[in-house]
């Protein structure tokens, strides 16, 4: 009878744990949902400040539309991305044209003094430093989420639920200029 009762509370216990890991998968995979959806969120800001960037630059950058054409571009092409892997270079690309047009506002005292253009900047700034915040919230909740899947034993209710690891919102290493901050302070 004893062995019975024992049996019977080591089974309690694996029941137990398992319904505890389960949630756990479903709590880290929502989490990582939000996650992305916070930088969703900003790049959707960032993708609103640009065209408003560009009409206050156009005026007085009158030789310089390739550049301008360059940043629009990449910005249509960030918001089309649809994995994360494909925003990330998506958004690598933005970064590098968002980068040489404002090397190329250098050269123009005009539109350095515009405030318009100032508080763009700013906002820009701002919006930059909210997606490496949300980039980096992400990025640890889908490394939590990953270890959760692949460590024993734990890996055996994420395969028999099979539960997936997601992509890291990274920047490209090959992208040497996407490394360093965009630069919106003159």
């Amino acid at each position: 009878m004893t062995t019975g009762w024992v049996l019977l509370g080591a089974v309690a216990v694996v029941v137990l744990w398992a319904i505890w890991a389960y949630n756990r998968f479903v709590q880290l995979t929502n989490r990582s949902e939000e996650a992305w959806s916070d930088i969703d969120v900003q790049l959707k800001r960032r993708y609103d400040l640009i065209p408003n960037l560009i009409e206050t630059i156009k005026g007085y950058v009158t030789h310089e539309r390739g550049t301008l054409e360059s940043v629009t571009n990449a910005r249509t092409k960030a918001m089309g991305a649809q994995s994360v892997a494909e925003h990330a270079a998506a958004e690598n690309i933005l970064t590098g044209a968002l980068k040489t047009l404002f090397a190329v506002a250098e050269n123009y005292p005009n539109l350095k003094a515009n405030e318009n253009f100032v508080e763009l900047q700013r906002e820009l700034s701002d919006t930059e430093n909210k997606i490496q915040a949300a980039r980096r919230f992400y990025n640890s909740v889908v490394q939590e989420l990953q270890n959760a899947i692949e460590m024993f034993p734990s890996n055996l209710i994420a395969n028999m639920f099979r539960f997936k690891t997601r992509d890291f919102f990274a920047l490209d290493e090959s992208e040497n200029a996407a490394r360093n901050p965009v630069k919106v302070s003159f």
